[in-house]
């Protein structure tokens, strides 16, 4: 039998088989995303454990056949398996352990990983797969009428409600008997601290993530911080086009404006470099600071080691500040694995200087055409980027150096001094980590660091603040006003006044915030000072996570003020400023202008 005999035959039935492979689909990622979470959360028993993950397989092969009708029913199937590649190569890694295990008792996944020395291969198969069902359930939801009516609230919206849905999310996962090793279970408000924190990348915990939370809940907590640091939005649209035949218009507007790409045309290569590019510097970022433990840091096992390793290269690179040690990088192990340090700090100003920057710099196409053309230059969003960001960087580092060293620094020599100094001016603005203690910092060093958080990362990355390029516009007005010129210059350029008005909106709205929130603070948490509360509330806004150590101790409203703090510094400026970028009515009258006394 040909082909196009083939294809007529199955002409008439395509559509009711598409039907009932789509609700089939449907039914069957709930239910195993459902069964997952009551596995991997609940359950203790091995003999229900081992019949809920013969349900499971059961439904994977499902998933298996279904794909295999879709390839009978596309017409077209080279086509269709170039077009579903990463679909299909999932399926096949399935479909295979499957034979292997229930056919031929020979369970290839286990094997493989026990052939490298990894012993936690059933555990992380599991999550793989998890991830995997989850990841199929969103794509489907992307593809339903449902989600094609709710794709008409505006970009800005559908960004603030997934992180709501990510740290509720992340909140219910955390509340599980078998996601930590309280036996009472984590409180609700701890639960959507922990989540907020983690979705917001922020890095402030009200608990010792290392010893707290099992296995199950250290992968939760990265999988939050992964989602949260590159967007939700950014995951769905991203496999949505990778495992089926694309995204529609509206959702190309969204990702323009979410990350701030220069047309609609670029967006989507953009969306997969962003997401290849992530995901090849935490490769390498792992591997690095998996070379990089020093002989002090033990591991129980391989899988130890490894996961310590991916769990600190994505921390770092999405500038979340979390680590499984309990001080911190100040611990024991690693206090003085100085090369480990840099490392990280490396991952963090990759991740704090932007994806648009970091394409128009570090990309390889970026590179071949500046070797071609040497006489090119930046953008000019890549050279206010670097510059400030440079500025900032060796202002911190100066700045520690004097004012802590003859405190926190009075044990190192020289070098490790100047280390050290070097990661915390990195790491303040932006992620959050600790080679110090930072309850032990002087008052002046604190208030250079409020001022450092406040200030941020860049546009378009994983970091918090108000932003470089926000803190560069105000200076340049600033200074233009004091100089009594019309334009705002910078770099042979004019910067138009509405960006100006753009930046004092979101420096204002930022500035009340947190005066709002430490006023708040002071009365709801009065027992610590006033300079450890405004520490604590701007390291929140500014999603940083740095803390004098007052975190777990603030009362339930307290925890709330600050969970409030970093959604709202994750998403608040972002959406202010897509509201801000909306075109105001167009009036044709101007009422005459008044003399108003300023200053």
């Amino acid at each position: 039998m040909n082909t196009e005999t083939l294809n007529r035959i199955l002409y008439g039935s395509k559509l009711t088989a598409y039907a009932i492979m789509r609700r089939t689909t449907y039914v069957m990622a709930f239910l195993a995303v459902g069964l997952l979470i009551y596995a991997h959360g609940v359950v203790e028993s091995p003999v229900r454990l081992h019949n809920l993950y013969y349900a499971i397989d059961g439904i994977l092969a499902i998933f298996v056949i279904i794909y295999f009708l879709r390839i009978l029913y596309a017409f077209e199937r080279v086509k269709f398996l170039k077009r579903t590649w990463f679909e299909g190569m999932l399926m096949a890694i399935v479909f295979i352990n499957q034979v292997g295990t229930y056919m031929l008792g020979i369970p290839v996944v286990y094997n493989v990983f026990e052939s490298i020395g990894i012993p936690l291969s059933v555990e992380l198969y599991r999550v793989m797969v998890s991830l995997y069902m989850l990841v199929l359930l969103i794509v489907e939801l992307l593809e339903t009428r449902v989600h094609l009516k709710a794709v008409q609230i505006k970009p800005s919206i559908t960004f603030l409600l997934s992180f709501v849905f990510l740290v509720l999310l992340g909140t219910g996962l955390f509340m599980l008997p078998k996601m930590t090793n309280a036996p009472e279970g984590m409180r609700f408000i701890d639960a959507l601290f922990m989540a907020t924190s983690a979705s917001c990348v922020t890095g402030l915990a009200v608990v010792d993530p290392g010893t707290y939370f099992t296995f199950g809940g250290q992968v939760v907590l990265l999988m939050l911080i992964q989602m949260g640091g590159l967007g939700i939005l950014t995951f769905a649209t991203f496999f949505a086009s990778l495992m089926r035949q694309g995204v529609g218009v509206r959702q190309h507007v969204a990702m323009h404006e979410l990350l701030e790409s220069e047309s609609l045309y670029s967006t989507k290569g953009l969306l997969q470099k962003l997401i290849f590019l992530t995901f090849t510097i935490e490769a390498i970022g792992a591997a690095v600071i998996f070379a990089s433990w020093g002989p002090s840091a033990e591991f129980q096992n391989l899988g130890t080691k490894l996961f310590y390793s991916i769990f600190h290269s994505v921390s770092a690179f999405c500038n979340a500040g979390f680590s499984l040690y309990p001080m911190g990088l100040y611990t024991e192990p690693v206090r003085f694995a100085y090369v480990l340090h840099l490392v990280v700090a490396m991952l963090i100003i990759f991740g704090g200087i932007g994806f648009p920057t970091i394409l128009d710099v570090l990309s390889p196409k970026a590179m071949r055409e500046r070797l071609n053309a040497p006489w090119k230059n930046w953008k000019m969003l890549s050279r206010i980027t670097i510059y400030t960001s440079a500025a900032l960087i060796f202002l911190g580092t100066v700045g520690f150096f004097l004012l802590e060293y003859y405190n926190t620094l009075s044990e190192l020599n020289f070098a490790e001094a100047l280390v050290t100094s070097f990661f915390q001016s990195v790491t303040t603005r932006t992620a959050g980590f600790n080679s110090v203690d930072i309850s032990a910092l002087n008052v002046p060093t604190l208030l250079m660091f409020i001022f450092l958080m406040f200030i941020g990362g860049s546009p378009g990355s994983t970091a918090g603040g108000i932003k470089t390029t926000t803190f560069t516009v105000i200076l340049i007005s600033v200074l233009a006003t004091i100089r009594n010129k019309r334009n705002m210059e910078i770099g042979h350029r004019t910067i138009p006044h509405y960006v100006s008005y753009k930046a004092f909106s979101i420096f204002t709205f930022a500035a009340v915030l947190n005066i709002f929130f430490i006023f708040v603070l002071s009365i709801t948490d009065a027992q610590f000072d006033i300079m450890r509360l405004a520490f604590e509330q701007v390291s929140a806004f500014a999603t940083v996570g740095l803390s004098t150590g007052i975190t777990a101790g603030l009362s339930d409203g307290g925890k709330s003020v600050i969970i409030m703090s970093m959604y709202i510094g994750r998403v608040g400026t972002l959406t202010l400023a897509l509201a801000l970028s909306t075109k105001a009515p167009s009036i044709n009258h101007r009422y005459p202008d008044t003399h108003l006394a300023v200053g």
